[in-house]
């Protein structure tokens, strides 16, 4: 893939907290953009106006604290709305409107013609209040192609700057997405955003898709918070890029597991132990033949190097551990046990770990140990 200056506009204080049942406070919404801008996320979603007073006052709290970040709200294609992101200190509204047919129709109970006259008279207004505008299209993803075309010039000809392709309902997949996104691309000058949503599992994928197919810009989440089942996860984004199209987005990688426990404790929602990149577990081993291989050679067993992310590699025991890991775990404790020894340690470990469904600790293998030595290798009953 050439190398693109492709722009993540984080939406972690917009869509995340619309995830159901999240509520950040001001002093959680400060403290959360100001450790995005340092990380050097260059685009910020900060909120909805038309929430009320107190969340336009967020905003332009936010707004006051003079970040390096790009900053954005959200509107609905309405003029009642959009008077409302006036003076807030922000410099672009994404101004959302639906584009499918199916939405179009049953939502709003209007016209293609009349969502293109709308267009043009909605960005013409924002433009007169001084702020750039991205044309959100809702629904893009069960769009025809065509009207988005139409949609985009319509759009560009009024001076938007940005069209949103949101997978609303995320329901596409990698390959639908690089089509329909190389085929806008190929048809406006307009910058094209990816939203992707994570419904079926697939809004990493689909952005980095997305990026392929000539994206310019992609929203993303910390930890993948969002409506629903969330959308695309920052960390896994940053890192995707890096791994797999040794692009550098200029955000720093070592700050990420420090955001990520920040907005979940924000948001409630702790995260799972098995969470891409910046999960409790995700650097954690067990098997024996992952331990051996791992210890003998890192990459034998990392795709992803924890170091980037200032974490390690942690060796655990449990049922599919080694005799090997367990010497390597004793050693760590400053306990040196021959194979032998280890073979027997490693057959109450197992029956530990079967019995109580979680791992054993260094206080239960330092007894462990005690008991071997007592009553020697035949048993540590």
């Amino acid at each position: 893939m050439s190398q693109r200056n492709i722009i993540i506009d984080d939406t972690t204080l917009r869509d995340g907290e619309q995830s159901a049942g999240v509520s950040f406070s001001l002093d959680e919404k400060l403290s959360i953009a100001k450790n995005l801008d340092a990380l050097g996320v260059p685009e910020l979603e900060i909120g909805i106006p038309s929430m009320g007073k107190e969340e336009r006052d967020s905003i332009r709290a936010v707004a006051d604290l003079g970040l390096n970040a790009h900053l954005l709200v959200w509107s609905r294609m309405r003029e009642d709305d959009l008077e409302l992101c006036r003076d807030l200190g922000v410099g672009m509204v994404d101004v959302s409107i639906a584009v499918s047919d199916l939405q179009i129709q049953r939502k709003l109970g209007k016209s293609r013609d009349w969502v293109l006259k709308n267009i043009d008279w909605h960005i013409r207004k924002v433009l007169d209040m001084g702020l750039a505008v991205s044309i959100g299209g809702e629904d893009a993803s069960r769009a025809d192609i065509d009207f988005l075309k139409q949609v985009a010039e319509v759009a560009q000809n009024a001076g938007a700057q940005r069209f949103r392709f949101a997978d609303t309902v995320g329901i596409l997949e990698p390959f639908a997405v690089f089509e329909a996104i190389s085929d806008l691309a190929s048809a406006t000058d307009l910058e094209i955003e990816m939203h992707a949503h994570d419904d079926l599992g697939l809004a990493t994928a689909n952005t980095l898709a997305a990026i392929r197919g000539g994206a310019t810009h992609v929203n993303t989440t910390v930890n993948g918070l969002g409506e629903r089942a969330g959308n695309a996860a920052l960390e896994e984004i940053v890192l995707g890029m890096k791994r797999l199209y040794n692009q550098d987005l200029g955000i720093n990688p070592l700050g990420l597991a420090e955001i990520s426990q920040q907005v979940a404790a924000a948001s409630g929602r702790p995260l799972h132990w098995q969470k891409s990149i910046v999960g409790p577990g995700v650097f954690t081993h067990e098997a024996g033949i992952h331990v051996d291989g791992l210890l003998k050679d890192p990459l034998n067993y990392q795709g992803v190097d924890p170091a980037e992310l200032g974490r390690k590699h942690e060796l655990v025991l449990g049922k599919h551990s080694g005799t090997h890991t367990v010497i390597q775990v004793y050693s760590k404790m400053g306990i040196q046990v021959t194979r032998e020894q280890a073979t027997v340690l490693l057959g109450e470990i197992r029956r530990f770990v079967s019995q109580t469904k979680s791992r054993p600790q260094s206080n239960y293998l330092e007894s462990l140990y005690m008991r071997l030595n007592t009553n020697g290798l035949s048993t540590v009953h």
